[in-house]
């Protein structure tokens, strides 16, 4: 397996995973599938300041992982989000647990404290991944969000990266690790 960062080029095979968890689940909340160019945008649009990563297996695209901003006030600028999609084929393949082990790393190396991760309830397999991940459950926004016929909650999670100095420097950008 070979795990890199995301190029735009890499949109189209991204946007195949994500697509179907738009469509057919509740795991994220987006409603419409976005262009091939829209998604590209995203990707360069997070690469500014975060990792976005492809895993790769036998020269196909089968995940992803990336970090996000968590909340746009400065004091929350050591805390980031974290996403990680897998395509069907590639499920209990350590491919989400080498992505994530990678975007850890490079936030730790950026200066990042606290990851969350948000799950839409039910899903025990990502809750459980979570955790093995070093994650622990904080609390739920319950009822926060509708899509395909229902109200669903969001259980959160929080892996603390590094021990919490005082006077932290503010994160690098990713770019200075490129």
């Amino acid at each position: 397996m070979t795990i890199h960062f995301a190029t735009p080029a890499d949109a189209p095979a991204i946007l195949a995973i994500y697509a179907p968890y738009i469509t057919k689940s509740i795991i994220t909340f987006e409603y419409e599938v976005p262009s091939v160019d829209e998604f590209a945008e995203r990707i360069r649009t997070i690469q500014h300041q975060f990792p976005y990563l492809v895993a790769e297996l036998d020269g196909r695209l089968l995940g992803y992982a990336y970090a996000s901003r968590h909340r746009d006030r400065t004091a929350y600028q050591w805390s980031v989000e974290t996403s990680v999609y897998v395509h069907p084929d590639g499920h209990r393949k350590g491919i989400a647990r080498q992505l994530y082990t990678s975007l850890f790393e490079f936030l730790r190396r950026q200066g990042y404290y606290n990851a969350y991760a948000g799950i839409t309830s039910p899903n025990p397999e990502s809750e459980a991944f979570h955790r093995s991940m070093g994650f622990s459950y904080i609390g739920n926004y319950a009822n926060i969000g509708y899509k395909l016929g229902a109200w669903h909650s969001v259980s959160w999670f929080q892996a603390v990266l590094q021990l919490h100095h005082p006077n932290p420097a503010p994160p690098l950008p990713i770019t200075h690790f490129l």
